[in-house]
């Protein structure tokens, strides 16, 4: 059962409808999908795999809906892209909100184990899929695949990073020098969107299937090709700025061979610091889409912590604006959590002692997306733990309203030191094993 409906027997009669007499047997919600649900099962001998939204309101916000983004599948599908095969989409009368079936593909979608050990081809194969869907006819794609504006798309997030309270410095930073570095239109191609490490399948032969399309739409195709090499989306592999997988000149030189777009190196720049700042925002959207009642999971709380990263992450692009001598500076001294309590127990205490009781009685008995949901819960009280003792906050509004102005820049004397400082704190608190963490701690001095 999921919500109010039989989702086995309701997924059973669609099937009947699209594929004849069978039986559904195995069904799973697959784990994660911050967006949408998953679910695998088989139909006879067959696999497959229902992406869903619960409710037509689910999809309300959004550009397109499941039917406009099946027909892109299909289009990418049809034009030589290993994306799946599309089965059929969900009608009104099937009663399971919105969304679409596909022929399952067996692969590798962790990250992990994918990066541990990448396949020799796997490099190529990602800069020849990408090379493939910026030559998917524009012809072909669905009228309501969106054109994107990126002096638009810009102005957008600023006035979301306003509404979110418009006081996070670095992201005003980021906003500033993406106004300032706005680079001039160019011919649009399709973009998938989320073209990413997570988002593609591996098996042993190579790149197996690219999944997601959910953010597709036409514009550059340097956004693309900057998205997967964000380090967020290099899951630890920062020694291999290409996708965790490869070198950068490498990558572009495969891809311009694929016949892909000759590549821009500053246009390339700048999306790689527009989809951090993208998704740093995203976090942050997360956590109000939390507080606005619209979605209570715990999930959405901890991805709205994220944003931390992503601040990190910003202000290591962003750091060569500043003159040496700030890039040389001393970071500020840390800030000094009082001594441990020896009387009643501290809000952090209980909130470890819940901690430790998921982790001992919850999670040992839990399964598939239960289980990945006490992990999350667990994280969540690991940050609030953290958070209560470090006391460290990263707003300030006063400082990103001069940002954002730019009446103060990275060339003001101890500005960037101060960032510095602020960047490794909070996301020692919020993410303390992001691996860029270890990098900016050793690249900025810290002890």
């Amino acid at each position: 059962m999921t919500g109010l409906i039989d989702l086995p027997a309701a997924l059973a009669v669609t099937m009947r409808r699209l594929l004849g007499d069978g039986d559904l047997t195995d069904l799973r919600r697959l784990s994660g999908g911050a967006n949408m649900e998953s679910w695998a099962f088989d139909w006879g001998i067959e696999g497959y795999v229902l992406r869903r939204a619960p409710s037509a309101e689910y999809m309300a916000d959004r550009p397109f809906g499941h039917a406009d983004e099946a027909a892109l599948v299909r289009a990418a599908h049809a034009a030589g892209v290993k994306a799946p095969e599309v089965v059929g989409v969900l009608a009104e009368a099937d009663g399971m909100g919105t969304g679409y079936i596909m022929r399952r593909v067996d692969a590798e979608v962790n990250p992990a184990p994918i990066l541990a050990d990448p396949p020799s081809s796997l490099l190529s194969d990602l800069a020849l899929e990408l090379a493939r869907i910026h030559a998917v006819p524009l012809a072909s794609v669905p009228d309501a695949i969106p054109l994107m504006d990126t002096a638009a798309a810009l102005a957008e997030l600023k006035a979301r990073f306003i509404g979110y309270g418009g006081d996070r410095p670095i992201i005003a930073l980021a906003i500033r020098w993406c106004e300032e570095n706005l680079p001039a239109p160019t011919g649009s191609v399709l973009v998938h969107g989320d073209y990413r490490m997570g988002n593609i399948m591996v098996d042993a032969d190579g790149l197996a299937a690219v999944l997601d399309w959910e953010l597709a739409h036409r514009g550059d195709a340097h956004e693309d090709l900057a998205f997967g090499c964000m380090a967020v989306w290099r899951f630890g592999r920062l020694d291999h700025p290409a996708f965790g997988v490869g070198d950068l000149e490498e990558f572009f030189d495969l891809y311009e061979a694929a016949g892909g777009v000759p590549v821009d190196r500053q246009r390339f720049r700048f999306w790689l610091v527009y989809r951090t700042l993208w998704w740093a925002l995203g976090c942050l959207q997360m956590g109000a889409a939390w507080r606005s009642g619209a979605d209570r999971s715990v999930e959405r709380v901890v991805v709205g912590r994220r944003t931390a990263e992503q601040e990190l992450d910003l202000l290591a692009l962003l750091e060569s604006e500043a003159p040496a001598a700030a890039r040389e500076a001393a970071l500020p001294a840390a800030y000094r959590a009082p001594a441990e309590a020896v009387g009643e127990p501290t809000n952090g205490e209980i909130v470890q002692a819940v901690r430790d009781w998921i982790d001992m009685a919850i999670k040992p008995h839990a399964e598939g997306h239960a289980k990945f949901e006490a992990v999350v819960a667990m994280n969540a009280l690991g940050i609030v733990a953290r958070d209560l003792e470090a006391g460290v906050r990263a707003e300030d509004a006063d400082l990103a309203r001069a940002l954002l102005g730019g009446e103060r820049t990275l060339a003001e004397p101890g500005l960037l030191a101060r960032l510095r400082r602020a960047a490794l704190d909070k996301c020692a608190v919020d993410s303390p094993k992001y691996p860029p963490l270890a990098r900016a701690r050793a690249a900025w001095g810290m002890a």
